[in-house]
């Protein structure tokens, strides 16, 4: 009997620099070899907010080993869900199994507390959906 091949997830925001970035991470830490995560932006900031590497340093994930990268840097193929976080109309569209779109507040600017509830908040929402797939 051959294993199931990892479920294939991408994460897209505006930026790629917080909330995708966090989800990514969310899905590698709890879905583990499961799953097969990705995460891009609209827009690409081209960095990861300082802020989200220490939020997610809290939880002793180190989140420097990623790169804001846009939707072009995605590998080819379906993917069995896509989550798109606030980029509306310029979230491209990328052969998917299954889209949503989770209405989450960007932190950019948040205070820290806010900052990691809209961690927290990614957090719950990930594992709902690799509960679901």
């Amino acid at each position: 009997m051959t294993p199931a091949s990892p479920k294939r997830l991408l994460f897209v925001c505006v930026e790629n620099s917080n909330r995708s970035q966090m989800a990514q991470a969310f899905a590698k830490l709890d879905g583990g070899e499961q799953v097969e995560a990705y995460s891009a932006g609209s827009r690409p900031s081209g960095r990861i907010n300082p802020r989200a590497v220490a939020a997610m340093q809290e939880l002793g994930y180190d989140l420097t080993t990623h790169q804001s990268l846009g939707i072009e840097a995605v590998p080819p193929g379906e993917f069995d869900a896509v989550i798109s976080m606030g980029c509306g109309d310029a979230c491209p569209q990328i052969p998917a199994k299954r889209r949503e779109d989770w209405p989450i507040p960007d932190p950019r600017v948040m205070d820290a507390e806010q900052f990691r509830q809209v961690r927290d908040l990614i957090r719950a929402n990930v594992n709902t959906l690799l509960g679901e797939l």
